[in-house]
């Protein structure tokens, strides 16, 4: 999987990434965090990669990103775990 950083700032970010599927989870979960004023991805054109802009307040934008990789961890977890109990 790429993962390229096009713009940072402490409250703004704008990351390439080349899967669709992670750049949906993350967009859901980002909006899910009340710091986060904005997530969003768009793509150009269908050949194109995915942009992934994030802007948060009250916390840096990794600080937002780390916390969502966490919950999507944690409920991916509980979803294994349900399975295996199947």
């Amino acid at each position: 999987m790429e993962i390229k950083i096009l713009k940072e700032t402490k409250n703004e970010i704008e990351i390439l990434i080349d899967n669709i599927t992670i750049a949906e989870i993350l967009r859901v979960y980002l909006n899910k965090d009340e710091d986060v004023e904005f997530a969003a991805w768009k793509r150009d054109h269908s050949t194109k990669l995915i942009i992934l802009r994030v802007e948060t307040k009250g916390k840096t934008v990794k600080k937002a990103l780390e916390d969502a990789v966490k919950l999507i961890e944690k409920e991916a977890d509980k979803l294994v775990a349900e399975v295996k109990k199947l």
